[in-house]
């Protein structure tokens, strides 16, 4: 190919079947918006520039597509009007300015389009005599679509749905609306076109009559389940569960074990070590890493969280925005919330919870306990029960507690407040100053034994135990 390509990404519509606030193509498909599944495959085809053309919502669109795509060739173009596909590419004229090698047109709401279909499209477009190639598919019910035109096997044309003969109606060869177009012809084209239909719209579909004119018309064949578009919720559903088994399908042939697939939700950026085991209906979303021989418990939920090799996580456990070291034990039902950072071996058992916590290697909080704010040395024993108090109603402080230290069960230990090397904190104890290192602190009332006052307090209430 002498020329580069670009492409134009529709986003202008409102989407009125999905019956919501939201513009369509901001609707999330496994943690990204519906419209940056097409771009994406724009920008991984080599597309530079990719329009995208913005309408409802087209500030809200803009920023959520930037932000998904920082730093790459994304331009937008404003479609004011809804006046169809042909004037909805006509705006992104603008942005395409200096570009003249092949367009490549694709809709926003279309997740489910391969990049090989893309690049199969790009081979028909150089290969054919007419300035337009188009994908098409085989429909198993063509009610609502373009019908494909042909003549002796050639492409003469698209028809809409509404503009069907009952000749054309029958016709289950459909258009699925992705081109690649002439940048020259697109220009030339669009400024022929008269909304000389049902919709009274202007239609791109037209601009295949134009180009067959002018030689063999070039296409590609796809499934028709690749091609779907999303028009409601359940559409966004079906869209969601095919991308998510591709997803699957692909971790587990680059050796990952999944004991049940269609229960497990993994997002398009996740990266995951072989022989790692995934058991049912655990979550990993957004950046999450995980390393080589991790086990992920049932139903646990990672969230742009590392994990490192060989660390086992029992069910239930949830992590967000942490780092979890190699060789840990954690859980199950242990929650690590965002800046948590636990090194190699630490465990971190049931119902325990961090926050901004740094747990050094080997340490130990198996039961219950609460570290906000912390940093914890290695080989720590922090017993059941034990919190960090890191809020006094107006900011945060931090709990230090140096290598080797141990801190008994229900302890408190209200920040700020450093505990040194070595040093035992006695169960029940509520540290509110520095503990020395190799020392034992600990504050409890004494114990007081009152023989016979159970059989006296029985005795005064008759009848109850």
């Amino acid at each position: 190919m002498t020329e580069p390509l670009a492409a134009v990404v529709l986003c202008a519509g409102k989407g009125t079947r999905m019956k919501s606030g939201t513009a369509k193509v901001l609707h999330p498909v496994l943690g990204q918006p519906l419209g940056a599944w097409p771009i994406g495959r724009a920008l991984g085809l080599g597309c530079d520039p990719v329009v995208a053309v913005v309408g409802h919502q087209g500030e809200q669109v803009q920023a959520a597509l930037e932000a998904r795509f920082p730093g790459r060739s994304l331009r937008f173009a404003t479609q004011v009007e809804q006046r169809g596909t042909a004037d909805a590419v006509r705006t992104a004229l603008e942005a395409l300015e200096g570009v003249t090698g092949p367009v490549v047109v694709l809709y926003g709401d279309t997740p489910l389009l391969r990049e090989f279909t893309l690049r199969a499209l790009v081979d028909a477009f150089l290969r054919g005599s007419a300035p337009l190639a188009l994908v098409s598919t085989v429909a198993p019910d063509p009610s609502g679509y373009g019908r494909v035109l042909r003549v002796s096997g050639r492409i003469t044309g698209i028809v809409e749905e509404k503009d069907c003969t009952a000749d054309q109606r029958p016709l289950r060869e459909v258009n699925a609306g992705v081109y690649a177009i002439d940048a020259a012809f697109l220009r030339e084209g669009l400024a022929q076109l008269h909304p000389a239909n049902a919709q009274g719209e202007y239609y791109l579909t037209d601009l295949v009559a134009l180009a067959a004119r002018r030689g063999e018309v070039g296409s590609v064949s796809a499934e028709f389940e690749d091609t779907a578009g999303v028009n409601d919720r359940a559409d966004l559903a079906a869209c969601a569960r095919v991308l998510q088994s591709r997803i699957n399908l692909e971790h587990m042939r680059a050796g990952v074990t999944m004991q049940d697939p269609a229960s497990v939700t993994i997002e398009a950026e996740v990266t995951i070590g072989p022989d790692t085991v995934i058991e049912p209906n655990v979550s990993l979303r957004g950046k999450t890493r995980i390393g080589n021989g991790v086990t992920l418990g049932q139903g646990s939920v990672f969230t742009s969280t590392e994990v490192g090799d060989g660390t086992t996580v029992l069910p239930y456990s949830v992590a967000t925005d942490s780092r979890i070291g190699p060789r840990c034990l954690i859980g199950p039902f242990a929650r690590m919330r965002p800046g948590s950072d636990l090194a190699e071996g630490v465990e971190l058992g049931n119902f325990a919870e961090t926050k901004k916590a740094r747990l050094g290697p080997g340490t130990k909080a198996h039961h219950h306990c609460y570290l906000g704010d912390a940093l914890i040395g290695a080989k720590v024993n922090v017993g059941a029960g034990t919190i960090t108090c890191n809020y006094d109603g107006f900011g945060k402080h931090v709990t230090e507690i140096a290598d080797g230290a141990f801190i008994g069960s229900d302890s408190q230990l209200v920040a700020p407040v450093k505990v040194g090397e070595g040093a035992y904190v006695g169960a029940g104890t509520t540290v509110t100053e520095d503990v020395p290192p190799d020392t034992l602190v600990f504050s409890r009332a004494p114990q007081i034994v009152k023989a016979g006052w159970p059989s006296r307090r029985r005795a005064k209430a008759p009848g109850r135990r």
